[in-house]
């Protein structure tokens, strides 16, 4: 029986949009907890919304807030029926809480993707950046959108239904998506409902280092050094990674308990460094009395659906889409 790889096997255009990604994001990161905006907004290929459909699905921006460029950019499948009505997916990017945006050409992809493949109605925020904008600042953003959308669900097209709504997110927007979620239930909404959370890879941590952190030390697009760099930047100053919004599970975290938390879908990577926390989070969902399931990908790295080339990324949707499929029914 062979053995399993100790690194994953990547195609070529994989490694080499990874080692560009890398290289920027490295470039930007200062010593001094500051980032070279200039420097990797000049590589950061941004789109503009487009309302004739491409590939299926166009799109438009919607301002929130224009003191704090709070936007979203919804995407809508053009091929739906009018009468149809379709949920609405509350996105949230990754990036480390540092980088990129819904216009971020990676991100515009996943929105088009998300929206034609499912079919969907994708709202993806566009919150503040750190170190500029530390916590909690990316969590009022995203609650405020989900609220803005509970008063004013005229701006989404009329096949959006928000009572079928799920909030969804890579990386740290899984983080953000599950603190979210959590003042969501906190505070009640009027049209809003949210009957699921998608969580991809979700961005957690501790002062402790997890056997995957220790055993994977040169992992691509995130190591355990790079993810302490993005939560220095981002806590309060003074805190640690024991913070309650890094270890959601550990001694300081949030009990939910005694919340209407939404059913969760979480996925892991088997070359994420992170992956130790992602099963925590899941297992502690569980123990909270939550409905959770958790689903994976043992050769996949942290961000590998957003490769169009990998096939595991295909598998990821039609998992997400039967989860949805499934979330929509009970509410029927």
């Amino acid at each position: 029986m062979a053995s399993p790889p100790t690194k994953p096997l990547l195609p070529w255009k994989t490694r080499l949009a990874i080692y560009f990604l890398s290289t920027i994001s490295s470039a930007s990161r200062r010593s001094d907890g500051t980032i070279n905006r200039r420097l990797f907004d000049f590589f950061d290929s941004k789109l503009p919304p487009n309302p004739k459909p491409v590939n299926g699905v166009s799109s438009s921006d919607v301002v929130v807030d224009p003191t704090r460029n709070l936007w979203f950019r919804v995407f809508t499948p053009s091929s739906s029926d009018a009468d149809a009505k379709l949920p609405v997916i509350v996105f949230f990017h990754g990036g480390g809480f540092s980088f990129l945006s819904p216009a971020s050409a990676a991100y515009d992809g996943v929105g088009r993707l998300f929206s034609r493949s499912f079919p969907a109605v994708i709202v993806s925020v566009n919150y503040r950046l750190t170190p500029e904008h530390r916590y909690p600042s990316q969590y009022d953003d995203g609650f405020d959108v989900v609220k803005f959308l509970d008063e004013n669900g005229v701006v989404l097209p009329k096949i959006a239904d928000v009572s079928k709504c799920f909030l969804a997110g890579d990386s740290a927007g899984a983080n953000l998506a599950h603190h979210v979620a959590v003042r969501v239930c906190q505070q009640k909404l009027q049209v809003v409902n949210v009957i699921g959370l998608i969580s991809i890879q979700p961005f957690f941590g501790g002062e402790e280092r997890t056997e995957s952190e220790i055993r994977i030390k040169e992992a691509p697009i995130v190591t355990p050094e790079i993810a302490d760099w993005h939560w220095k930047v981002f806590l309060p100053e003074g805190s640690n990674r024991d913070h309650e919004v890094t270890n959601v599970s550990g001694p300081n975290g949030v009990d939910i308990s005694g919340l209407n938390y939404p059913n969760t879908l979480v996925f892991t990577g088997g070359f994420d460094p992170l992956q130790d926390w992602q099963k925590r989070y899941y297992e502690w969902l569980r123990i909270c009395g939550k409905e959770a399931s958790l689903i994976e990908y043992p050769t996949m790295i942290h961000g590998f659906y957003i490769f169009p080339e990998l096939p595991e990324g295909a598998q990821l949707i039609s998992q997400v889409k039967d989860f949805i499929t499934r979330q929509v029914s009970i509410v029927e």
